[in-house]
């Protein structure tokens, strides 16, 4: 084996193939990511192990691991889907108690899972901080009901913090549902047992009107029907029925009101259902019905960009995506890869600081009648005792309050050398816009999956319905608010290199996120800088709608902030020419001249002269 092969390689492999076995199923994928564990149809996606493989990072991959395998084995989606839930507190106590009977029968085949399974849990308690809550009302309680259900069917202690979640509401769930859970060991076996089992639990914790109707009820009306159906074509019953009708239509009441006036009648039948309605019920004249409104554009640069699904897009901080720990770390690596360059950077940044100080100095107002008495012009006076005195007078010169947002590519393409520098240019630019009263604010774009996510896996299910939109689930990343100080926002920038962060890249609804969060702010004046590589790129979507579906609605949202003319927008390409996209806009062809493009843009913007501006921006002067 080479000196550079992972050694985290050899036990990842036998973890996927253990997997499969357990699942029996040969043909799934098993893949590591830094994204949140889950499952599809196909494919199993375990947490990341990294080079050191620390026991922690292992053991919560074996428990993962094994949870899918056991879940896919014992596990069938039709029998879950017919006896699912409406509501969501019941849906929520229905899945968390299935995955529970998945977890538990497998132990009993195989006794190690229930070891590793453990750890798992134990992670995700303590990652949810689930031993300092102290109060049921703030301990959710489909987990308490998932926790309780492992541990009556195996028998095992819980590990900390989820033991003291399942106590939080063990006295209720015992209170409520005591005797029904008294059957729990004869259904675990079957799946369709158990899922009756589990609707019970639910009535019996009273969220019984979440269930919606009896999948078991509704098999024995059909089946009652169908008799029915076949007296319907017997031509005796349809003459006894006739027969029925007649008579009916001779009964007394029915021909007395035959002999009434039609419009009385009408009359009489608009009366009573005003009595029955009551004044409350009364609309006013001329009013419809209310009906909800539909539901707003996935965008407002473009109404007829589609995204098929948003329930996994996630706007999260970067303190959220790795421990501190970890973050320290990447951090120390970033700044040892990139030590022969901040000199360079600090320059140009320091040169920045100058050009934006010099134009908030103070600046002075000359042969004034009144003020302070100019010394420097005293020698006229002397010269000439006609001459009257010169006065000054000290003025503050216009710098609006500015604020500044820098939005970077995180697609997998900036791996390596690019997405170091763009880190270290962000981080030496707050610092050197903090220190002239800039609020900075920086933020990253990417997806959580390659080649679609889960919103792709929904599409799929459903049966691949025609033009979808996006098809993949967005990652937006917060490294610092404006308002947050750099020390703080400091550590976070090293998550830039964190492994399997970075992948693919929808530009328009990432410009529009940083658009939208730029224009609540309340400066005077707002900058917004794009650091990017190439065109819109996901493959999942693009393989399922036109070719140019991503870039127009990059072009639309571009459009639409230059536009609104709320923030100043410019753009840095790297080997990229992004002049197609932005007006304002240059294109580097070395990654080593971003941090001079940087400065020299953020520059151009402050300086007074329109003419100069323009050099900078690589634009024609304006007529």
């Amino acid at each position: 084996m080479k000196q550079s092969d992972n050694p985290a390689d050899p036990f990842k492999k036998a973890l996927a193939e253990a997997t499969k076995t357990m699942a029996d199923d040969p043909d799934m994928t098993v893949t590591y990511s830094v994204d949140p564990p889950g499952m599809s149809n196909d494919s199993v996606r375990l947490p990341q192990i990294t080079r050191r493989m620390t026991r922690d990072e292992v053991l919560l991959a074996r428990g993962t691991a094994d949870a899918y395998a056991l879940r896919r084995r014992h596990h069938d989606a039709g029998t879950f889907n017919r006896y699912a839930p409406q509501g969501q507190i019941a849906r929520d106590l229905y899945e968390a108690m299935e995955e529970a009977r998945c977890e538990a029968v497998g132990a009993r085949t195989m006794p190690g899972t229930a070891g590793n399974i453990d750890s798992k849990i134990a992670h995700e308690a303590m990652r949810k901080g689930y031993a300092q809550v102290t109060k049921a009302s703030d301990a959710p309680l489909s987990v308490a009901a998932g926790y309780l259900i492992r541990h009556l069917a195996t028998g095992r202690p819980l590990p900390e913090g989820a033991d003291n979640i399942m106590n939080l509401w063990r006295g209720f769930l015992e209170e409520k549902a005591g005797g029904t859970l008294e059957d729990l060991q004869a259904k675990l076996g079957n799946q369709a047992d158990f899922a009756r089992f589990a609707r019970q639990i639910i009535e019996d914790l009273g969220y019984g009107d979440q269930l919606g109707d009896d999948p078991d009820a509704e098999d024995e009306s059909e089946d009652e029907a169908e008799p029915e159906d076949d007296d319907t074509d017997n031509p005796d019953n349809q003459g006894d029925d006739q027969e029925d009708g007649d008579e009916s239509e001779a009964s007394p009441e029915q021909s007395q009101d035959q002999t009434q006036d039609p419009s009385q009648a009408q009359v009489t039948m608009d009366d009573m259902a005003d009595s029955e309605m009551g004044e409350e019920a009364e609309m006013p004249e001329g009013d419809a019905p209310f009906e909800p409104p539909a539901p707003p554009p996935a965008s407002a640069a473009d109404p007829n960009y589609l995204v098929y699904q948003t329930d996994h897009d996630e706007e999260i901080r970067a303190e959220d995506l790795a421990e501190p720990a970890e973050l320290e770390r990447l951090r120390a690596y970033l700044d040892q890869q990139l030590e022969p360059l901040k000199g360079a950077v600090s320059r140009l940044a320091n040169k920045l600081q100058r050009r934006l100080q010099a134009q908030q100095s103070r600046s002075w107002e000359f042969d004034l009648e009144e003020g302070t008495l100019d010394a420097g012009r005293l020698a006229r006076v002397v010269a000439n005792p006609t001459t009257p005195l010169s006065f000054k007078r000290e003025k503050d010169t216009e710098f609006r309050d500015t604020c500044v947002t820098l939005l970077l590519d995180n697609s997998g393409s900036m791996r390596g050398r690019p997405i170091s520098i763009a880190a270290i240019c962000a981080d030496v630019l707050a610092r050197t816009l903090e220190r002239c009263d800039v609020k900075v604010e920086i933020l990253g774009f990417t997806t959580r999956a390659w080649k679609g996510g889960q919103a792709r896996e929904s599409w799929l299910a459903a049966g691949r319905p025609t033009a979808p939109g996006r098809l993949n689930d967005l990652r937006h990343i917060i490294y610092k608010c404006a308002d947050s100080p750099w020390r703080r926002a400091r550590p976070n920038l090293g998550l830039m290199m964190k492994e399997g962060l970075l992948k693919e890249n929808i530009d328009g609804e990432a410009l529009e996120w940083a658009h939208r969060r730029l224009s609540s702010r309340h400066e005077a004046r707002k900058i917004l800088m794009v650091i990017s590589d190439g065109a819109p790129v996901d493959d999942s979507t693009l393989s399922v709608n036109p070719a140019n579906y991503l870039e127009k609605h990059l072009r639309d949202v571009i459009a639409m902030v230059e536009r609104k003319k709320q923030v100043e927008l410019l753009a840095i390409g790297i080997g990229h020419d992004v002049t197609r996209y932005y007006d304002r806009a240059v294109t580097i062809t070395d990654v080593e001249q971003l941090a001079g493009a940087m400065t020299e843009q953020l520059a151009s913007l402050f300086d007074a002269d329109p003419r100069a501006r323009a050099r900078v921006m690589g634009m024609k002067r304006a007529g």
